[in-house]
């Protein structure tokens, strides 16, 4: 079976690593040899074990000391690939345990293909940016930020009772009843005795009335203490009162010495 060269020839470049093999029909490395019998280029009837695994002994003899995991990787490709040829020297009466040499073969196409991704992910792990060679931490590490986010679940009872709640709340205020004024008899009586002396005329009783009680809701209580007032002075003779419809204006004077009685009528 002839080999195409251009197949040896445009593969990628080889490292000491590499595992080259001279089997008469093929010669290359191991890695390719495997593809090449996948893809039916190779015919593995044509390949002698007895080279193959002398010069795979030579093979991990050189590279044992320093790379024991690339021996250990042509260890299994090698293994598969001698029970594979075995396989296929002694064909077997087929049982349904055991694997024919057909998987056998996608099999080891499968762990080639497991392998070569190993190797890709191991490279591209290797060629990331390193701490402390390709990027350093900073100086000063900074606090951790918190966010907080609150989220609510309400049904829509939760949500109308919050709402009738929070408008109790704003509606409710409380009353407070301010203590009215109060225009005392007392006052009133002062206020009457002073004035009193200069109205010899009938004059209305709201005349006599203070600013701040002859208007509004103060009015009310300024006219009962004054009227109050008036009625002690009247029942003391020194103020005379009338009133001339119910209900109308009262009227009130300072009553007049003849109209006191005298000593001698008494």
């Amino acid at each position: 079976m002839e080999v195409k060269s251009d197949t040896y020839e445009n593969s990628p470049q080889l490292s000491s690593d590499d595992l080259i093999v001279n089997l008469g029909a093929y010669e290359g490395p191991l890695d390719i040899l495997l593809a090449l019998a996948k893809s039916q280029k190779v015919d593995l009837m044509q390949i002698s074990i007895l080279q193959l695994t002398e010069q795979y002994l030579e093979f991990i003899a050189r590279v044992r000391d320093k790379n024991l995991e690339l021996a250990a990787d042509y260890l299994v490709m090698a293994a598969w690939l001698a029970y594979l040829k075995s396989n296929l020297l002694i064909p077997r009466e087929e049982s349904g345990e055991e694997l024919t040499a057909e998987e056998m073969a996608e099999r080891l196409k499968f762990q080639l293909k497991k392998l070569e991704a190993i190797r890709q992910a191991s490279e591209k792990l290797m060629n990331l940016p390193k701490l402390n060679t390709d990027f350093f931490n900073r100086g000063m590490p900074e606090g951790i930020r918190l966010i907080r986010t609150p989220e609510y679940y309400l049904n829509y009872y939760d949500l109308l009772k919050s709402y009738a709640d929070q408008r109790y709340k704003s509606a409710y205020s409380s009353m407070t009843i301010q203590r009215p004024a109060v225009f005392s008899m007392e006052d009133a009586l002062t206020r009457l005795q002073r004035m009193i002396g200069d109205v010899p005329e009938w004059t209305r009783l709201e005349k006599f009335l203070p600013t701040e009680f002859s208007s509004g809701k103060n009015a009310r209580s300024g006219v009962a203490g004054t009227l109050a007032a008036a009625m002690e002075l009247v029942r003391e003779g020194i103020l005379e009162v009338q009133q001339l419809m119910p209900f109308g204006p009262v009227f009130i004077k300072n009553k007049q010495e003849e109209d006191l009685p005298k000593i001698s009528d008494v």
